[in-house]
């Protein structure tokens, strides 16, 4: 069940996704509270599982990983050992920076990095022996839209959708006000 977030928390995580790596007195004028306020937010988000962590996000080209790829993956076997098996080697390869396990015509979408082409053909290997049936590998070339922030706001409505579309019920849109509908007829 999602957490509820208010609009100082909406603010909060708004300001860490465009940049965590500030003080907390920083966050804190930028959010409008008090230092300990912000800090007993962040904490709060952070038991709640909102934030999952902090950290830094690396160029892998200039960390020495030219290669990247996706991986599609299907596993041999789907019963829950095999399964195990095969996520536990996910976890355990470094390599492997995202592994997802998805629903369609694959069962998981990776993210791998390498050295070179020896190193991307060890994980490859691993990956064949612990149980991995089809490995369909995509070199990234570029990327073209970094990881983005979640769009915590209000929705947006369709282009060209009635409007209002998107507003959560008994919800108004930032800078409008709640006007009262028409008297019901008795």
């Amino acid at each position: 069940m999602p957490t509820s977030l208010d609009e100082i928390d909406i603010k909060l995580l708004t300001e860490l996704q465009a940049d965590a790596d500030r003080t907390n007195v920083e966050l804190a004028r930028g959010v409008g509270l008090s230092p300990a306020a912000t800090l007993h937010r962040v904490r709060r988000l952070k038991e709640s599982g909102v934030i999952r962590v902090i950290s830094a996000r690396l160029d892998p080209a200039a960390a020495g990983f030219p290669l990247s790829v996706y991986v599609a993956a299907n596993t041999a076997r789907h019963d829950p050992r095999s399964v195990r098996a095969f996520e536990d080697q996910l976890r355990a390869l470094p390599q492997i920076i995202t592994a997802d396990n998805i629903a369609g015509e694959m069962d998981y979408l990776l993210t791998i990095v390498a050295r070179d082409v020896g190193e991307l053909q060890l994980v490859l290997t691993r990956l064949a022996t612990r149980g991995a049936q089809r490995l369909i590998t995509y070199l990234r070339l570029e990327e073209v839209k970094p990881p983005s922030p979640l769009p915590l706001g209000p929705a947006e409505p369709a282009p060209g959708g009635p409007p209002g579309a998107g507003v959560t019920a008994g919800s108004t849109r930032p800078g409008s006000a709640a006007r009262p509908g028409p008297a019901p007829r008795g």
